[in-house]
């Protein structure tokens, strides 16, 4: 039990009074409908307690792992509690894909989109712009359909908090089967990386760059989807003041080469090339701690110089910073909603009081640049700081009202926001 109720790092304690393992929708129904207070934990990849609760604490990873393709309507109907990685293989096996993945396949779809997690691309959204259709189970144990183009209010669904309901199903938007392929600059120069920021970002499907902020040094992983014909351009061996690896790298200096996928240009199916890391291994380093930041693109080079005069005081407790790109969606409560934005990604030691300080002055410089936190991780000032930010946040609020009025699914977390 007490395993069940920890973070994936074990690093945040939840507090439930029960937690279960339902293997149908009958079952999950009944306890919904008898609870006070519920809360869906979905793999534990957070790092606060979004998904904590009083009552009773629900894992989706035993019911049925569903997966049914519609392939003329360009679509997948799949059980929300499967894993990305699971999920992946399944439809890569059928022929299909997703547009783009984050950098761990361990994690939940539901737990991913409720949360906006994302992977990069200057034309990829979050993985919560891929969802067409949503099942959940509301408070008095019925099951709910909301449709995009279908319900008014479904751009408040996806990104929904878990504070609407128990999210059962999810169909999402899928595309034919694609490869892609992974080269790494590891000895780029973070100034030139900065100064040709727009055709860092451009020249590949998904581009991400590491660096911890203290130095001019940063690795930029570019991960290239395959052509019409099928075919790569390899990169320029020598860019950004550095030459394309020879061998394997990890984010995380000194952590195994072997967790993360294949590098060095060789073509793979897009899910094994799109995240970081491998299912089979324990993703980054493990025992950390993680925060995010999602900034206006038209104020990145504001937010770098921040990060850059704070960098002695980031590197120390600093495992990897990563940078990414992520486009604009219309989702009520997505960080990206209404701007295109770069997100700053800090793995950090596996310390909050060495942490806190430093993530303190950090939002002190991006919360006026308008910095909105990803929902999932560990901040000080909160989403609550960087509500106002949200054109939407008050729809929402009336969403709750009307799906939730007696707040079931709501706990801490969310009464704080709204």
């Amino acid at each position: 039990m007490s395993e069940a109720l920890r973070n994936w790092a074990g690093n945040v304690e939840f507090r439930a009074a029960r937690a279960h393992r339902p293997t149908s929708l009958e079952e999950l129904r009944r306890i919904v409908a008898d609870a006070e207070a519920v809360r869906v934990l979905g793999t534990g990849h957070s790092f606060n307690r979004i998904a904590d609760t009083h009552g009773d604490l629900l894992r989706l990873d035993a019911m049925p792992a569903t997966v049914e393709i519609d392939a003329e309507a360009g679509t997948a109907t799949v059980a929300a509690g499967m894993r990305l990685a699971e999920l992946s293989a399944r439809l890569h096996e059928a022929g299909h894909a997703l547009a783009n993945l984050p950098s761990l396949p361990h994690i939940s779809l539901a737990g991913a989109v409720t949360t906006a997690t994302h992977g990069s691309g200057d034309g990829n959204q979050n993985l919560a712009a891929f969802v067409r259709g949503i099942e959940l189970v509301d408070a008095s144990g019925d099951v709910v359909e909301l449709a995009r183009g279908v319900d008014a209010e479904f751009a408040g669904a996806p990104v929904g908090l878990g504070a609407l309901g128990v999210v059962t199903r999810m169909t999402v938007d899928v595309q034919p089967t694609y490869e892609v392929a992974q080269y790494v600059y590891p000895d780029a120069s973070l100034d030139a990386v900065f100064a040709q920021l727009e055709d860092v970002y451009e020249s590949a499907y998904s581009v991400s760059t590491f660096t911890t902020w203290d130095s001019d040094h940063a690795q930029v992983w570019l991960k290239l989807r395959a052509g019409a014909d099928g075919g790569f351009t390899r990169p320029r061996e020598s860019w950004l003041g550095g030459k394309l690896a020879e061998h394997g790298v990890h984010p995380v200096p000194g952590m195994p080469v072997e967790n993360c996928t294949e590098q060095l240009g060789v073509p793979g199916p897009w899910h094994e090339r799109l995240p970081h890391f491998r299912p089979e291994f324990t993703p980054s380093n493990g025992d950390e701690i993680q925060s995010e930041f999602f900034v206006p693109r038209a104020l990145a080079g504001e937010a770098f110089e921040a990060m850059r005069r704070l960098g002695t005081r980031i590197a120390p407790v600093a495992l990897t910073s990563e940078i990414r790109s992520i486009a604009a969606d219309d989702l009520w409560l997505s960080p990206a909603f209404e701007r295109d934005c770069f997100a700053l990604h800090f793995t950090w030691v596996a310390d909050r009081a060495a942490v806190t300080p430093v993530l303190a002055a950090m939002e002190e410089a991006l919360l006026p640049l308008g910095a909105r936190p990803h929902w999932g991780k560990f901040f000080v000032s909160g989403p609550a700081a960087a509500l106002a930010t949200y054109g939407k946040a008050d729809a929402f609020r009336d969403l709750l009202e009307r799906r939730d009025p007696a707040g079931k699914f709501r706990n801490d977390f969310i009464d704080g926001l709204f």
